[in-house]
């Protein structure tokens, strides 16, 4: 108990840099290590099955499976939000029917992603075009992959619960766990058991569901309010309501940005095996800037949410000028680092010159362009965090998606090259920070936020009231 107030107190207390790498650290590595289970599997195929099972773990499958999964993932940020206002308003009531709904959504919501990842993953690989001679691997991964989706959902929500009362340690060392546990099941299906792409895909849901069974007995010994009883698992129709309004437009945004990308895999697939190979190499090794800047999302929309249910303005526009800074730094020296360096990355997923070759085309092009995302990353989780979902969803799928699909379909017909295809993304990227950029400049988003905020002032002093007779 007292561990989580001392980490309460931080949030919307304490020294603001400080606290905000005391959080974002453990998401970082959290986020790593999930990005491991699919970088595993990259390497240990990559190495002892060839190209063609490297392309068929990422390429297609990996893009369907984001535009499932990435929809549940945005729509349970919205619970996220919900839960750290009402954490940080110390509304206790709020917070247990929160955990309970959200735990709710997650089993009806995997259930729903892996009836539609088994019914319709081969027609979907099938329209993006991808190349015969991975299309049965692609198929085998990808179906294994879905029947573990519950899970993996249930993993995401449980970890998101907790990252909103401040706790982001735990979630991390449940990755650590089922990470590890991954890398010993691959090597065991693939090296030892000659079990190939199947292999690889039972391990990774093998493992996700020791991430779930941990998350699940972490949060039913809680003492706090946030504690989850099995027996109370369902819906709440109020705070369905609040989650989904939040979540839903982070949900369609994912799913923009899924669609488009499926277009853009769509087109790298029609220059070959090998080109979708380097593809996919360098979206592993892409995936470490992602997950920074992930981190830091995730980071400043709890830091927001907590101090906004706390009522702490000031604090929160203080707390995006510092989590700024901080991406810029980070992004520039990752620009640097993989620029001169990609190619000795590239050899961890596949000695095959050919591939690394196409594959350093595609970095020496994205990579200096990564400070062109950062405002993106952070106003969104900022302004997310008060509850604002709509506007960042509406920019982002005006300026990432919809230019994104227009540029696949006018430009790359014209200039039929990999480097057309791959300008896409600093092209949009550039476009949408200016979008965020002035919209969080002109502020009427928290002035509206703070008019429209529902369980403000009553509900607070109601749950300061009952947390204090507890």
């Amino acid at each position: 108990m007292k561990k989580e107030n001392v980490s309460l107190n931080g949030i919307t207390e304490g020294i603001i840099w400080k606290q905000l790498l005391m959080f974002f650290f453990p998401i970082l590595l959290g986020t790593f290590f999930q990005q491991l289970y699919n970088t595993t599997d990259a390497v240990v195929v990559g190495n002892f099955v060839g190209k063609e099972a490297l392309a068929a773990v990422g390429g297609s499958t990996g893009t369907l499976i984001n535009l499932l999964v990435g929809f549940f993932v945005g729509l349970s940020s919205g619970a996220t939000v919900i839960i750290s206002q009402y954490y940080g308003g110390q509304f206790r009531e709020g917070v247990q029917r929160s955990v309970h709904t959200a735990f709710a959504l997650s089993i009806v919501g995997g259930g729903v992603i892996m009836i539609l990842g088994l019914s319709f993953s081969e027609v979907a690989l099938r329209a993006m075009g991808t190349p015969s001679d991975i299309l049965d691997n692609s198929l085998t991964y990808i179906r294994v992959y879905f029947c573990g989706t519950i899970p993996s959902l249930i993993y995401n929500m449980g970890s998101g619960i907790l990252r909103a009362i401040g706790d982001s340690k735990r979630p991390l060392y449940f990755l650590m766990a089922s990470c590890l546990a991954n890398i010993v099941l691959d090597l065991l299906f693939v090296v030892v058991f000659q079990m190939g792409i199947l292999g690889v895909a039972i391990a990774t849901v093998l493992s996700q569901v020791i991430s779930a069974v941990l998350v699940i007995l972490v949060l039913t010994r809680a003492e706090d309010s946030y504690r989850l009883e099995i027996r109370e698992i369902r819906f709440n129709g109020t705070i369905l309501k609040r989650i989904v309004t939040i979540g839903i437009p982070a949900g369609l945004q994912s799913v923009m940005y899924s669609v488009s990308n499926v277009l853009i895999q769509s087109s790298v697939n029609s220059f070959g095996t090998d080109t979708v190979a380097a593809w996919t190499a360098y979206g592993k090794i892409d995936g470490l800037f992602w997950m920074i800047m992930g981190a830091f999302g995730v980071s400043i929309m709890t830091f927001v949410g907590q101090n906004f249910g706390a009522q702490k303005y000031d604090r929160i526009r203080k707390s995006v000028r510092i989590c700024l800074v901080m991406a810029f730094s980070i992004a520039i020296f990752m620009s640097v680092a993989l620029y001169f360096g990609g190619q000795y990355v590239y050899m961890l997923f596949t000695n095959d010159t050919e591939v690394i070759k196409r594959g350093m085309e595609i970095l020496q092009l994205l990579v200096p362009c990564y400070a062109t995302y950062v405002c993106i990353e952070i106003l969104s989780g900022a302004i997310r965090g008060t509850g604002d979902a709509v506007v960042p969803m509406l920019m982002t799928c005006v300026g990432v998606c919809v230019l994104r699909v227009v540029w696949i379909f006018s430009a790359v017909p014209v200039w039929h090259t990999i480097q057309t295809v791959v300008f896409s993304y600093p092209l949009t990227w550039s476009i949408t920070s200016l979008l965020f950029v002035g919209y969080y400049l002109q502020g009427g988003w928290l002035r509206r936020r703070i008019r429209l905020m529902g369980y403000a002032p009553e509900e607070r002093r109601k749950g300061r009231g009952r947390k204090e007779k507890s």
